[in-house]
């Protein structure tokens, strides 16, 4: 997917210093946040091709309820919250049209959007990870395109063989203020100060080198997690800083699923409703498949998984009789049946890689091994094929 971001991108000259426009990337605009308004935007369009404003997002109830809940703000409905969701709203919106992802017109002194490229903004709404992929991948090409990309390059050689000073960061920063000052409508500091950091956070975490904090830089490499708007609480947690970005991206989400109840429903009715579209019968192909398939089944049961609760792979769809007769005995919800559980995860495995094989970006395998392995406490391999994993989940429901 990300080959056919940059591919996209490859149509569009980003280029500040020609555009004068410096909304390309803002202080709101966040992986999680960005995340969130893509997922509100196709809610509200509903597959339709029509024009929006940033109102119409923000009085949207899907916007209200999952906003409101998720990030701990205000109602969105009440006047004197305006000011405090302006910026919420309106910088993501200018973010995606710039990108070319929404398309944008003026109409008055509204900004009237639509969706230009909706694959791309499928991608961007299913999780805060591909959120950030795609802000890292994008900004690349706005700091290419406007000749910034190299002074970033240098601070990033600079970090990584260990000569970094604290004056090679102020003068990026400068640098970056001289140049959006000098070709943009804003004109002073303060404004500028609260987009650089949105800009070489994201850029220093994919490169695992130091970002910047309160407007110095940091004392260590910038962390997925810390790039978040709505951050979980850490005050009691060990922050482990030898981890890997996935396994960062895995340890986000799990908090973030222990720590808000909304959240955690948040992310997992959208996975739900993502199968729901992408499947219109059984993922599973056996004598019970005839029928509607209208239910999204958890192979490993949410009460006794949650942090497996909102994982594509960790979802099926199947028919009613599949779901009650089959994969929850006697209609029993609380109860598991561990063949039809073997069945359902070879079907989904084949799900996952006819899904790959064409070139979508739905799936992971990774995560389907990270599924497997923490919903049966085992140690795949990630670099497993498709025919290794089915045979291993034959092996150990066969010898339990």
């Amino acid at each position: 997917m990300i080959a056919q971001i940059n591919e996209f991108f490859s149509q569009f000259d980003f280029d500040v210093r020609k555009l004068k426009d410096a909304r390309f990337m803002d202080q709101k605009v966040t992986p999680d946040v960005l995340c969130i308004m893509a997922d509100c935007i196709l809610n509200y369009t509903a597959d339709r091709d029509i024009e929006f404003t940033k109102d119409d997002i923000w009085n949207d109830s899907y916007f209200n309820t999952n906003v409101k809940a998720i990030f701990n703000k205000p109602d969105a409905k009440n006047e004197t919250t305006r000011q405090e969701y302006d910026k919420f709203t309106s910088q993501p919106l200018r973010t995606l049209a710039y990108s070319g992802v929404l398309s944008m017109r003026k109409s008055g002194n509204k900004n009237l959007y639509r969706i230009n490229n909706k694959t791309i903004l499928e991608f961007i709404a299913m999780k805060e990870r591909n959120s950030y992929l795609f802000l890292y991948h994008y900004l690349l090409k706005v700091l290419s395109d406007s000749g910034q990309l190299r002074f970033f390059e240098n601070y990033k050689n600079k970090c990584q063989n260990g000569t970094i000073t604290n004056e090679d960061f102020s003068k990026l920063k400068e640098r970056f203020q001289r140049f959006i000052i000098g070709n943009t409508a804003i004109n002073g500091k303060v404004e500028v100060n609260r987009i650089f950091p949105k800009i070489l956070n994201v850029y220093a975490c994919e490169n695992n080198i130091q970002g910047t904090i309160k407007g110095r830089i940091s004392a260590n490499q910038f962390y997925y997690t810390d790039l978040m708007y709505n951050r979980p609480n850490w005050r009691d947690v060990s922050k482990n800083k030898n981890v890997s970005r996935n396994e960062a991206v895995e340890e986000h989400e799990t908090l973030m699923m222990e720590q808000s109840e909304a959240y955690s429903d948040y992310q997992v009715q959208k996975a739900m409703n993502m199968i729901r579209k992408m499947y219109k019968e059984s993922e599973v192909k056996d004598q019970w498949a005839n029928g509607e398939a209208t239910q999204i089944h958890h192979i490993f049961p949410k009460s006794g998984f949650p942090q497996l609760a909102h994982y594509l792979e960790n979802l099926i769809k199947l028919t009613p009789t599949q779901h009650y007769t089959k994969a929850h005995p006697s209609n029993r919800t609380d109860a598991i049946n561990r063949d039809y559980q073997l069945v359902c995860l070879l079907a989904k495995s084949d799900s996952i890689e006819n899904s790959l094989r064409k070139g979508e970006f739905i799936y992971r395998k990774e995560s389907f091994v990270y599924v497997i392995n923490t919903g049966l406490s085992e140690t795949l391999e990630i670099d497993l094929d498709f025919r290794d994993i089915k045979r291993e989940l034959s092996r150990i429901y066969n010898t339990a």
